[in-house]
């Protein structure tokens, strides 16, 4: 059986800051690209992209679906986001669920249900105003296929674990319902190592993906299996924590993760956690709370000592985007059009960014790879980076080459 890399958390044009380059033909082009063999579609609540939806993906027979009449394409699974804000045991929740459906006819039934609840034509990740257990219930009712996922769990304002608006546990969350959790989403700013550390997560999958807002950015974090290209293959992985068919996931180093570390972005203010304590958690330059972010919430709610393995694990390996890569190589921003420039010569011959960051040895990159780009590619696999860590919404600054701002205090020792 093939190799499948899935990112199955994106957003459409629809979300809001998000780019309009965000629908299914552009997506289709870049996950090719990139080396994606599944995506998300994102936002199937939202009627006029589902409308987009309908009228450009066909079934494949497999609960998946394809471009129309494009047999090459990448395939694509019905995924949405929604954001649920509502009121529990005295506190506001603000916790964001992921979806997976597998057809047309059950997603228009759930969005049709989420319209008494939140305006689902605002945005294409719609606000509800139900709890989480809920929400469960609700999407169960129409379908025992679908199936739903806290999203980047430990994102202090949205998210199951929240520093700011979440819970202590996913019992405390789905009380009844927590059977029928089965995954979550580790997000941008921790990986797996920092998710083991919760005896509570042991039983459940650890999943990863982009979050993307704009194409560029798909498979910054994605799921790599060993099964077939089929939606109840691929969810009963998920469900039954198949360690034989999962083979690893693909992350962010999490220091870049745009909570990582504490703070104030306004003030400048970056606090480890220790720094926290040291300040009370109140910000030295406006005298208010810092933003409490994911290093400091997993240290909160861990029963385990950092650096703790479990058994038999799924496998992670973390990665930065060539684009990056190729930027730092050149001393020169990201998005210019030089950087675009050589990534589409390196693609043309590499055919896919995975499989020049993951697969091709060193000897073959060295065949179209130029010399400085190539030592960046391998200082990313062996981990020989400095971070200067993201906080308060702001994400962090990684150094191949060399030190940026505040790395002589933030320098990783990542592996």
């Amino acid at each position: 059986m093939p190799r499948i890399i899935a990112d199955l958390h994106i957003h459409s044009k629809y979300s809001r800051a998000t780019s309009k380059e965000m629908d299914v033909d552009v997506l289709d082009r870049w996950a090719r690209i990139k080396g994606i063999d599944l995506l998300g579609t994102g936002d199937f609540t939202h009627p006029a992209y589902f409308a987009e939806l309908r009228e450009k993906l066909e079934p494949t027979g497999t609960g998946l679906f394809r471009l129309v009449d494009q047999p090459a394409s990448v395939h694509f699974m019905l995924t949405t986001e929604v954001n649920n804000i509502y009121s529990d045991r005295g506190k506001t929740r603000r916790v964001h669920m992921l979806i997976f459906v597998p057809s047309f006819q059950v997603a228009e039934k759930i969005a049709a249900s989420f319209s008494g609840w939140g305006k689902i034509a605002s945005d294409g990740r719609p606000i509800l105003k139900i709890s989480v257990k809920q929400l469960v219930q609700m999407v169960l009712d129409i379908s025992d296929t679908c199936m739903l996922i806290p999203a980047h769990i430990w994102t202090p304002w949205y998210s199951l674990l929240g520093s700011q608006s979440g819970y202590g546990s996913i019992e405390e969350a789905f009380g009844e319902w927590t059977p029928h959790i089965r995954a979550v989403e580790t997000g941008l700013s921790s990986d797996p190592a920092m998710n083991w550390r919760l005896s509570g997560l042991d039983d459940v999958t650890l999943i990863s993906n982009s979050d993307a807002h704009s194409p560029s950015k798909l498979g910054r974090e994605a799921n790599i299996f060993d099964c077939e290209m089929d939606y109840q293959v691929i969810t009963e992985i998920l469900r039954t924590k198949d360690r034989s068919r999962f083979l690893k996931t693909i992350e962010f180093f999490p220091e870049e993760g745009k909570y990582h570390y504490d703070g104030h972005r306004n003030c400048d203010v970056l606090f480890s956690p220790k720094e926290t304590k040291n300040h009370q958690g109140v910000c030295p330059v406006c005298g208010k709370p810092v933003t409490v972010g994911v290093m400091n919430r997993v240290d909160a709610l861990a029963d385990r000592a950092e650096g703790f393995s479990p058994d038999q694990p799924i496998p992670f390996i973390r990665m930065v985007p060539l684009q990056e890569i190729i930027a730092e190589a050149l001393g020169i921003g990201a998005e210019t059009a030089t950087v675009y420039r050589e990534y589409e010569q390196l693609i043309e011959i590499g055919k896919s960014e995975f499989r020049i960051l993951l697969d091709l040895s060193s000897e073959e990159l060295a065949m179209f790879v130029p010399e400085k780009i190539l030592e960046g590619i391998l200082r990313v696999r062996e981990g020989n980076v400095y971070i200067r860590p993201g906080y308060d919404g702001l994400y962090g600054e990684v150094k191949i080459f060399g030190r940026g701002k505040g790395s002589e205090e933030s320098q990783m020792a990542l592996f």
